[in-house]
């Protein structure tokens, strides 16, 4: 069973492919050639050879009219032209007269016969006649004996001619060209298999150097410049091995990140309840103190446990969006008019401006929660007397929200990461206004549900403004 499985493994591999390849482009212009150039030798040297027969039995035929060879079949001179002719083609010549009697025989077989076939009947209506039997190997012409004077037909020159010389020479050709075929097949044969290998072996390497990458062994990154296909599936192996790396890092700071953001609250919490165990007669207001720091610990833990599972079931599932058209200047009016007093109780000027009317396909409860993070993130982390500026436009195909501020901005280097889950710019200032570095993940996955896309611009110290731009019609 391994033994078929590697063969047919063989049969579909690249290196077996190409041999074929290979065999087919120096044997098959050879085969078609041999085919072509035999057959066109044969048919040309038949060509010739009638050519020539009919230039002769017409010189033959002018000289039978003109010596009246068909009442006196002695004329030597004409004899020894019928003999040198049968001679040099290796023919037979019978001269027939218009009563189909036959009156000269080169063989003296047939003299004075009668002979009526269809040829010598064509040929007494003045037609020229050729025929080759390519079974029996001869060609056959007829050609008029006319008159001298008045140019009537008085008889037929037929000549048949061997064609064995013909034959003979095509196959000593046939043989020499399977010679040479045989050869430029074993040559073709041993040519192919060692480019064919030579030509794989880089893909062979490629595949091994990938296996030894996935059990962790060998190069960090593959190597392999034979060719430009090679190179560039290196480069493109390199690239995606460099994003599997980036997403299992990633992954396993996530990991850290939630085990380290569930445990603080925890530890908190125990801190606080072991500080009560510890005293005896705690007063009241102590407890009481202690009581509410627990609580508070317990409702961050609740809101981290709340947006990871908003995450969750967002990644799950993306494909189950509730779209219905909806008046968008009616959902921002709505969402600031819920943040409208935390903003004031920040002394955070709250300001919506929209340039038109939009209506879009949206999931309203996502959505909701999307802009509804952008803009209490931008009254959270701004400063006393602050401003946040939220406006509303569209053209044919997009609407565009735009939240700005003159917050206490990003850093350069963490614009490109305040999208990560559970990164913070400021830890301290997060956990102290009560941020669980959730948010912004999860604004950005509703706007990527929605075939939409989000831009941080930041200043540090002036101000943060973000961009999103969704599409009017929903893309399913």
């Amino acid at each position: 069973m391994k033994k078929k499985k590697k063969f047919l493994e063989y049969f579909k591999s690249l290196k077996f492919r190409l041999l074929l390849s290979l065999l087919a482009f120096g044997l098959l212009p050879m085969l078609i050639m041999q085919f072509f150039l035999l057959k066109g030798y044969e048919k040309r040297a038949i060509d010739a050879r009638t050519v020539d027969i009919f230039s002769q039995s017409r010189i033959l035929s002018d000289q039978i009219s003109a010596y009246g060879y068909l009442e006196d079949n002695t004329v030597d001179v004409v004899n020894k032209q019928f003999e040198q002719m049968s001679n040099i083609y290796d023919g037979r010549i019978l001269i027939v007269d218009d009563s189909f009697k036959i009156r000269k025989d080169t063989y003296d077989i047939d003299g004075g016969k009668i002979i009526i076939s269809e040829e010598v009947v064509k040929c007494i209506q003045g037609n020229d006649i050729s025929k080759y039997d390519p079974v029996h190997g001869y060609i056959e012409t007829a050609v008029p004996i006319r008159k001298a004077v008045s140019g009537e037909v008085a008889g037929v020159m037929l000549v048949s001619v061997s064609t064995d010389v013909i034959q003979t020479h095509a196959a000593y050709l046939r043989q020499i060209a399977l010679i040479v075929l045989l050869t430029a097949g074993v040559i073709s044969v041993i040519l192919a298999v060692v480019l064919s290998d030579r030509m794989a072996h880089p893909f062979i390497r490629l595949s091994r150097q990938i296996d030894e990458i996935q059990e962790g062994y060998g190069e960090d990154e593959l190597m392999i410049h034979t060719y430009t296909e090679t190179e560039l599936i290196c480069e493109r192996t390199n690239e995606l091995l460099g994003r599997m790396r980036a997403l299992d890092d990633s992954r396993q700071e996530f990991v850290s990140n939630v085990s380290h953001e569930l445990k603080t609250p925890l530890t908190s919490m125990k801190v606080l309840a072991d500080s009560i165990n510890d005293q005896e007669n705690v007063p009241v207001e102590l407890y009481r103190e202690f009581m509410q720091d627990i609580t508070n610990e317990i409702d961050r833990e609740n809101k981290i446990i709340t947006d990871l599972l908003s995450l969750v079931k967002m990644d799950k599932s993306a494909d189950n969006l509730n779209i219905a058209a909806l008046n968008i200047n009616d959902l921002l009016e709505l969402i600031l008019k819920r943040l409208r007093p935390i903003a004031e109780k920040q002394h955070v000027e709250l300001v919506l401006e929209s340039f038109r009317p939009v209506t879009a396909e949206v999931d309203e409860v996502k959505l909701t929660l999307a802009i509804s993070n952008l803009v209490e993130n931008a009254i959270k982390y701004n400063k006393e007397n602050g401003w946040v500026h939220v406006s509303l436009n569209a053209d044919h195909q997009f609407f565009y929200v735009k939240v700005e501020d003159n917050g206490i901005g990003i850093p350069e280097e963490s614009l490109d990461r305040i999208f990560e889950r559970f990164y913070r710019v400021d830890k301290s200032h997060s956990r102290e206004i009560g941020g669980t570095g959730l948010g912004l993940a999860i604004t950005r996955n509703v706007i990527l549900m929605h075939r939409g896309a989000i831009k941080a611009f930041s200043t540090e110290g002036e101000g943060t403004i973000f961009n999103v731009r969704i599409p009017l019609n929903y893309i399913g």
